[in-house]
């Protein structure tokens, strides 16, 4: 019997990488499974394993892009395609996207592109049939893809529509799509340094932020640039790093930092003189968390519990940090896959729980006691009116307004009540990988 004409070779280089790319994706779009359960942990992609490191960042690179390009993506194939993305086989749909996404996007040869796609398709048994159709239109994306792009390019495809409509009416329009255009670019590396951040920056070919974080936009794996295995600097967004800043001296503090997982403001925390004792729920997450304070030799209590329920030290804490679980739209730029998981039904949930850490958090902290509550959310049900609620029925709290001297004189990112809000464009640079902020909402609260 003679071999199929949609054997593939094993060895032909970069389909593994394309393979796994395209099995993470269907995870994230058909399974709403997140990036990060794919990528680390013991729910990771088996085949990560065998991947070398060039291959690994390649294939993550791809995923992100793709994820952060999917409305602008999915108008270019609609116009390329008479019939629509095929629906009966997943691998089309993700052979297509990804040979799309590197001819349009990436330093990858347009003829590599198509034959690694239309490889792909061979190597499934549901899709191998449209083989011929990814051939054929991903010949035309590399002719006539850019100009497609550009007829659309003051639109707002990468958002989906229901989150756009939230944060035009939120910030308005034009800031809207400033964000909008932010979350596009693929983001540089924050790191929070333990002492002497410009030789950091230096060292990591990097710049140091007015905030003190210096952003590199060295690539590759993390574990192997100078200093991590030293324990002198963690990554953390520039924005994520600001919190924890709130409290002030933190020398001899007892502070409880009620959701650590995985332990980038515990550190902060511990760095700056404080007690800490970090609380998360999540078992495998406080594990990452001892690890990362173990690299970084520095120490905290730490505690697995539901921090809404944990009964420990009630009305004893100098400070208490509460960084809730939310709908993280403020980190899309970062993670892209959240975009396309979140749904609008999810914020009245996470609204009723960062409420209930809320009032614990006041509960534990004694009298003159600081609290300094944050999410990662653009949506103000999970910042300004969370606070405005425990404000309205708390009445041994007051808030505490921030003065931007306090956030390295960045005026723009304090409210007219005196908290944090930054945004995705705030902090441009003329290099666009070297601006943006993580979306984040902080305020810090005095108990009477």
């Amino acid at each position: 019997m003679p071999p199929s004409r949609f054997a593939v070779p094993a060895e032909v280089p970069g389909l593994a990488a394309r393979r796994i790319a395209a099995d993470i994706l269907d995870g994230v779009l058909h399974k709403h499974r997140t990036l990060d359960e794919q990528l680390d942990g013991a729910g990771a992609h088996p085949g990560l394993k065998s991947l070398a490191d060039r291959d690994r960042a390649l294939m993550r690179r791809l995923v992100a892009t793709i994820l952060r390009r999917l409305g602008t993506l999915g108008h270019l194939l609609s116009r390329l395609l008479n019939r629509g993305v095929p629906t009966d086989a997943p691998r089309a749909q993700s052979a297509l996207l990804i040979g799309a996404a590197q001819i349009l996007w990436m330093d990858v040869p347009d003829h590599a592109a198509v034959d690694l796609s239309v490889r792909l398709v061979q190597s499934d048994r549901r899709a191998a049939k449209y083989a011929g159709l990814v051939n054929a239109v991903l010949r035309r994306c590399a002719r006539e893809g850019q100009p497609l792009i550009d007829e659309v390019k003051a639109q707002t495809l990468d958002i989906p529509p229901w989150l756009l409509a939230r944060w035009i009416a939120a910030y308005g329009e034009t800031t809207a799509r400033e964000m909008a255009i932010a979350i596009g670019h693929e983001p540089s590396l924050d790191i929070t340094v333990k002492s002497d951040a410009s030789q950091w920056a230096t060292r990591l070919h990097g710049e140091t932020l007015p905030t003190g974080t210096v952003r590199t936009l060295l690539q590759g794996s993390v574990t192997m640039l100078p200093g991590f295995t030293e324990g002198q600097w963690w990554v953390q967004d520039a924005a994520a790093a600001l919190p924890a800043r709130l409290f002030g001296d933190l020398n001899g503090k007892s502070i409880v930092d009620l959701c650590a997982a995985p332990g980038g403001k515990t550190a902060q925390l511990a760095q700056g003189g404080a007690r800490v004792t970090a609380v998360d729920r999540s078992a495998p997450r406080m594990t990452r968390l001892r690890d990362n304070l173990s690299r970084l030799s520095l120490q905290a209590n730490d505690v697995v519990a539901d921090g809404a329920e944990w009964p420990g030290g009630d009305g004893t804490f100098d400070g208490v940090l509460v960084d809730a679980p939310c709908t993280s739209t403020g980190t899309i730029r970062r993670h892209p896959d959240v975009a396309w998981l979140r749904q609008e039904t999810d914020i009245a949930a996470l609204s009723a729980l960062q409420l209930r850490l809320l009032k614990k958090a006041v509960a534990l902290l004694r009298p003159g006691g600081t609290l300094v509550y944050c999410t990662c959310s653009l949506e103000p049900e999970e910042g300004e009116q969370a606070v405005a609620a425990l404000l309205a029925t708390e009445s041994a709290v007051r808030r505490a307004p921030v003065d931007a001297g306090e956030v390295a004189g960045l005026a723009e990112i304090v409210t007219a009540d005196g908290d944090l809000r930054t945004l995705p464009c705030h902090l441009p640079h003329d290099d666009p990988r070297l601006g943006g902020l993580d979306g984040f909402y902080a305020a810090r609260l005095v108990k009477s």
